[in-house]
């Protein structure tokens, strides 16, 4: 009976070997909402249909390509409801479009494409098609951040002064020759025109959006290539204006020796601050003008509706990485559902990443990626298509 409430699951990408595919099917099997039923998950065709088998699907729903795999499950009565796009950079549009023009819902792993005017195409698909776009910037489903959001949309720091953001890694701090996700990250064919800066920056500012409301209005970049030989940037520096009169800066790097996974924000009003570190995802520093700071943490008293919906285990058993992706599952889950049902979806979808996030930040990378190119010349959002 739970089986069949459950919505059913496509993947494209994810394949044998693959971490972040691994880590979306776990997300989606978290909270019994979805069923993975098929799925193209290598660009070989034998390969792909063995790895379907080695998960327990249907021979028939082991497709050798997502070419196929698209038409094929439109047609069928028992069709998928969603599909997961989980393959490196260059291979969100063309699958995503896809499955768009086939009617089938998309979850799609950032960024969103490798350019600009593919995202802006896919948003005219989403547009057309009228199915749901779901982003998966999962950090957007940790609680604390749905914390952090809701109380700036509430006022508790006033008018938004000063965003900091930053991203800090150190696993390509040295050459990884035949490391399979560091050769196709650091491909410009396959990245994108962005190292550092399309994979971890990304995340930072999309953060930063989403706990603020704010969109960028400018941006001055340098970006670096510290390792000999690398085609892309390993380390950012960017200065932002925002829309709503904040300033602020943004650094990412790969670079980092000593830094695991610090994604951290910093946020200052007129009235308070909050800080964050996805290194201790639990805690969120909120700090009024004059007063000692308060420690909030995940399921504890006073906490938004947003917080506690996004909060599975009682306060001191951590939560983290794979809760995130799992809130987002989870609400995308509502999100298709409504959709299927024509009904409004409940309010957690509020804040589910969509398309216009997803060129959102590829208008970020592009316009960081022009100042870089300028010696770090102010480019305003609106100055890149």
């Amino acid at each position: 009976m739970i089986a069949e409430s459950r919505l059913k699951l496509g993947m494209v990408g994810g394949g044998d070997g693959a971490f972040i595919g691994g880590v979306h099917r776990m997300a989606a099997r978290l909270d019994d909402r979805w069923t993975l039923v098929a799925g193209a998950f290598s660009a070989d065709a034998e390969r792909s249909r063995a790895f379907g088998r080695t998960l327990g699907l249907a021979e028939d729903r082991c497709y050798g390509d997502w070419q196929r795999m698209a038409p094929a499950e439109a047609s069928r009565s028992d069709r998928i409801d969603a599909v997961a796009i989980v393959t490196p950079n260059y291979l969100h549009h063309g699958p995503a479009h896809a499955f768009l023009d086939a009617g089938i819902a998309v979850i799609c792993d950032k960024p969103l494409t490798t350019n600009l005017a593919d995202a802006l195409d896919l948003a005219e698909a989403v547009k057309r098609s009228g199915v749901p776009f779901v982003l998966t910037h999962n950090y957007s489903g940790y609680a604390m951040m749905r914390q952090a959001r809701a109380m700036i949309a509430a006022g508790a720091l006033g008018a938004i002064r000063v965003i900091q953001a930053e991203y800090a890694q150190d696993w390509l701090a040295r050459d990884l020759p035949g490391q399979k996700q560091a050769e196709w990250r650091g491909d410009p064919a396959r990245a994108g025109a962005g190292g550092a800066l399309g994979d971890i920056a990304t995340h930072a500012y999309h953060l930063s959006t989403f706990v603020t409301g704010a969109r960028a209005d400018a941006v001055s970049a340098e970006t670096s290539r510290f390792v000999p030989g690398r085609k892309l940037d390993d380390d950012v520096q960017i200065r932002l204006r925002w829309a709503n009169g904040a300033r602020g800066q943004l650094w990412a790097s790969q670079v980092a020796i000593g830094a695991a996974n610090g994604l951290r924000l910093r946020i200052y009003g007129e009235n308070a601050a909050l800080e964050w570190s996805q290194e201790d995802p639990d805690l969120l520093r909120f700090t009024r003008l004059g007063e000692a700071p308060r420690i909030l943490r995940r399921g504890g008293p006073g906490l938004a509706p947003a917080a506690l919906a996004a909060t599975r285990i009682p306060a001191g058993h951590p939560e983290g990485y794979l809760e995130g992706f799992a809130q987002v599952y989870a609400d995308a889950a509502e999100l298709v559902r409504a959709h299927k049902e024509k009904r409004t979806p409940n309010a957690n979808v509020a804040n589910l990443p969509g398309i216009a996030d997803g060129v959102d930040g590829m208008r970020f990378i592009a316009a960081a990626v022009k100042s870089a190119a300028e010696d770090g010349r102010w480019i305003s959002m609106r100055e890149v298509t």
